[in-house]
């Protein structure tokens, strides 16, 4: 059975239908600093949280916001934490609910007079007008990647390593593919998922097992993978965040995300009052500088030529709209 967020949901009491965006009955609005709270399950140096912590720190410096933070929240306890924020008298709040996503919702509909922006599988409903949601859609720069791996394997053979097979890692997985792909079409994949969203040391095990079965270049989609690859010696792309600092001569490239625009355009909507239950996945796109690949850096000059040229190329198409790349949210299977 596929493992998803919707899977996640339906099993704790299914969800709402979903309908027409609306807006809320009572506005939130909110003059000078806007009080903000955000709630992890993870820890905030986990790559896709500590994406969020970084808009919103950043967000703070500038004076926009005042920023606190729990994480490493259990989901049992999520929902109570929500509350407590609103109680506290937090205007928006910022998470991720996906195992949640009846629990938040609930809260919402309490507090008609508080933000909520929060990663979801799910499209805005009218019933919960204040309730808007994000994902990370870095395709874009999942796919330069791939085109980026595929001229480094010299086995044809790559190795995926995944937290769960659900949309949001889905996608990437299959862009990274599609870029391969477009250099090496014969390439060969295995693909694995540890099912937790942070646990290094089993990430690094699977890698192991990939590596030992042939694999030269690693997709780290989780913490851990690029440790198997120094070890190992064999290559490795990075997923949300820059680790090549960290390992300079094992990853070679990374898609980046960056939540600014989808917390700074969230923002502005509470400070005008126009705040509504929208769908801000498009600010993770590429042209609306949501997501990036990452500089070579160690690896400017190893990457063929005629490979950066492709990839400039191609990335030039995305921001123009003449090239789009494919999202894919079904499971990627080993080949």
């Amino acid at each position: 059975m596929l493992f998803s967020r919707r899977n996640l949901l339906l099993a704790t009491g299914g969800a709402a239908a979903l309908s027409a965006v609306g807006t809320m009955p009572r506005r939130v609005w909110a003059a000078g600093k806007i009080k903000t709270a955000a709630i992890y399950t993870v820890p905030v140096e986990q790559q896709w949280v500590s994406r969020i912590h970084k808009a919103a720190t950043t967000a703070q410096e500038r004076g926009d916001i005042e920023y606190t933070f729990s994480e490493k929240v259990a989901n049992t306890d999520y929902e109570r934490v929500m509350r407590e924020y609103c109680e506290a008298g937090h205007q928006l709040i910022v998470g991720e609910a996906f195992a949640v996503e009846d629990a938040a919702r609930a809260v919402a509909k309490d507090y008609p007079d508080r933000a909520f922006l929060i990663g979801s599988s799910f499209k805005p409903d009218a019933a919960f007008p204040n309730f808007a949601v994000f994902d990370n859609y870095i395709q874009d720069a999942s796919y330069l990647t791939g085109i980026v791996a595929g001229a480094m394997t010299k086995k044809k053979s790559i190795g995926m390593v995944g937290g769960y097979p659900i949309p949001e890692v889905n996608r990437l997985m299959n862009a990274f593919m599609a870029g391969v792909k477009e250099t090496v079409p014969d390439t060969k994949f295995q693909v694995a998922f540890i099912g937790s969203w942070f646990d290094p040391p089993k990430a690094k095990e699977t890698a192991f097992a990939q590596i030992d079965a042939g694999a030269d270049v690693m997709y780290a989609e989780r913490f851990g993978v690029s440790d198997a690859a120094k070890e190992r010696s064999v290559l490795a792309i990075g997923n949300v965040i820059d680790t090549q600092p960290d390992y300079p001569d094992t990853v070679v490239a990374s898609a980046l995300w960056h939540f600014e625009p989808t917390l700074d355009a969230a923002i502005k909507a509470v400070q005008g009052g126009s705040f509504k239950a929208d769908d801000y996945g498009a600010y993770s796109f590429m042209k609306a500088g949501g997501c990036s690949l990452s500089p070579l850096g160690t690896f400017e000059g190893k990457v063929p030529a005629e490979v950066v040229a492709k990839v400039a190329a191609q990335e030039k198409a995305i921001k123009d709209g003449s090239f789009t790349v494919e999202i894919n949210d079904g499971e990627p299977k080993s080949s």
